[in-house]
């Protein structure tokens, strides 16, 4: 096959993947015949790719003028609505409602620039603005209080839609000018962290989040007048119209939210090797889902400590992001050992990170099963999707432990503001974040935060005085039992690479 036979076959299968193609032919042979392309050829490559993805720029022009039409169809000033809780925020009803008028207009301008500008190829930084946009629109109800529910619909789903339209549909700008083709299987690993399985369970709990957490921003930003708990009545309530939740500066669930949609879309972004062509992007990605995932979860699991009431959705919340650790911690650890070994090569860490570096082998993923075959064997789909993270029975039983000792002071009446119950709240979330964490694989040693844990659990019951002896007893019984438990490994069922050493 001829280089304009490969180059039309990539503008005409590549329409919303473009290197998703690329990757095909790497691993059919093609890789070497890639890399020696000369600048011209890869224009050309980009210039017929750019003609397939052509609809995608006129749809952000009309974005643009949808923005712009917007506050002057739906009007920002009429049923208006003000924050739950008696809530105090930085800017004036009228300020509020000019500030959302104006952000919406502007924007549909810009957009309406950069979407024209898009319309030829080869202006990387066009698609980019038009994308940031997407994102300030995603935003610009949280920070100005949108005072009506139509302007925040409008704003977070046209700015998760401009986001789509710009980085995801036809892939990252300009990148068929500089990836490097290989195999997608990172050196010394026994599956692929970036397989579409894997990155499937990613998207379907953060969409999960998305939802719940859209809710509880909905009443906080005044759209609705109740935020329904299922198990603890009005905790719900007080918690999202606490001194807590209110010392923030924007809706602290509605700015959940955000998280969530960016979560969601860069879930879909990149193909299989994106381990290695977009260290970048699963970088922020696992900032998204990591060390705020851990934020989050704390925030959450706080609640009877600073609120003394439990919010049921905001439990399930933290329930969706836990797992999301153990399970992208694999994909940011395979990046990582990329850079270490294009380093070792004599690569810039610096362009390594933004533009990726040339495979180390190239071996492609032939265990994952494809997700068009969810419908016929989920199961199988499944089971691809947790590679890398197992659940041996000590950490299983750890985390029930850690969940038995959240229902202690409930089950033995004790009050959810005593110094007890806060002990068994607090150690035993911590117990179950711990445990969960900790069967990733790769982050197998985390278990031995739970000794710590435990022997505050041991001992911290028997400082507190007037109390019920038979919950210090069980709340110390249950952190020696959770030491005993946080010794033992658990069985390793894959392979890492560089990180193998690491996990003890």
């Amino acid at each position: 096959m001829t280089n304009d036979q490969e180059s039309g076959k990539m503008g005409k299968r590549g329409v919303s993947r473009p290197m998703a193609q690329m990757d095909m032919n790497s691993s059919n042979g093609h890789e070497n015949q890639h890399n020696k392309m000369d600048d011209s050829q890869r224009d050309k490559m980009l210039k017929m790719h750019h003609k397939q993805t052509l609809w995608v720029y006129w749809s952000l022009i009309l974005l643009g003028v949808w923005m712009i039409a917007s506050p002057l169809t739906f009007d920002y000033g009429k049923n208006i609505v003000e924050p739950s809780g008696g809530r105090d925020v930085w800017l004036s009803l009228a300020d509020r409602i000019t500030a959302m008028r104006w952000s919406d207009i502007i924007s549909g301008v810009l957009l309406i620039f950069f979407g024209w500008r898009a319309l030829r190829p080869n202006r990387p930084y066009s698609v980019w603005m038009a994308c940031f946009i997407g994102i300030w629109i995603s935003m610009a109800p949280l920070i100005f209080w949108a005072p009506t529910a139509v302007a925040y619909y409008n704003g977070t789903m046209v700015g998760a839609l401009i986001i789509a339209l710009t980085i995801l549909i036809p892939g990252m700008p300009n990148m068929i000018k500089y990836m490097h083709m290989g195999g997608d299987l990172p050196p010394g690993w026994s599956y692929n962290p970036s397989s579409w399985p894997q990155r499937w369970i990613m998207i379907a709990l953060a969409f999960v989040g998305w939802v719940a957490s859209r809710y509880l921003g909905a009443f906080q930003l005044g759209y609705v007048d109740y935020a329904w708990d299922p198990f603890f009545g009005d905790g719900t309530l007080e918690v999202l119209n606490s001194d807590m939740s209110h010392s923030w500066p924007v809706s602290d669930a509605a700015l959940g939210t955000f998280a969530y949609t960016l979560e969601f879309l860069m879930g879909f972004m990149g193909a299989t090797s994106r381990w290695r062509t977009m260290p970048w992007m699963v970088t922020f990605f696992g900032i998204l889902v990591i060390p705020l995932g851990f934020v989050s979860i704390f925030l959450v699991v706080s609640q009877p400590l600073t609120v003394g009431a439990w919010c049921a959705l905001c439990l399930f919340t933290a329930i969706v992001m836990l797992p999301m650790i153990p399970l992208q911690i694999d994909e940011v650890i395979a990046m990582g050992q990329h850079m270490v070994q294009r380093k070792k090569k004599g690569d810039s860490l610096w362009k390594v990170f933004w533009k990726g570096g040339e495979a180390i082998t190239q071996k492609s993923d032939e265990r994952s099963p494809e997700l068009a075959e969810f419908a016929e064997k989920p199961w199988k789909v499944f089971k691809a999707s947790i590679w890398g993270m197992s659940a041996p029975w000590k950490l299983t039983l750890s985390t029930i432990l850690g969940l038995g000792l959240m229902f202690y002071p409930t089950a033995f009446g004790v009050d959810i503001e005593s110094p007890m119950a806060d002990l068994n709240h607090l150690g035993g979330a911590l117990v179950v974040v711990v445990a969960v964490v900790a069967m990733a694989e790769v982050l197998r040693t985390f278990r031995y935060l739970n000794i710590g844990i435990g022997l505050a659990l041991l001992i911290m019951p028997w400082t507190i005085s007037d109390t019920n002896i038979t919950l210090s007893m069980l709340t110390s019984l249950t952190g020696f039992i959770v030491i005993m438990l946080s010794f033992h490994r658990g069985a390793i069922r894959e392979n890492y690479g560089l990180w193998d050493k690491y996990i003890k």
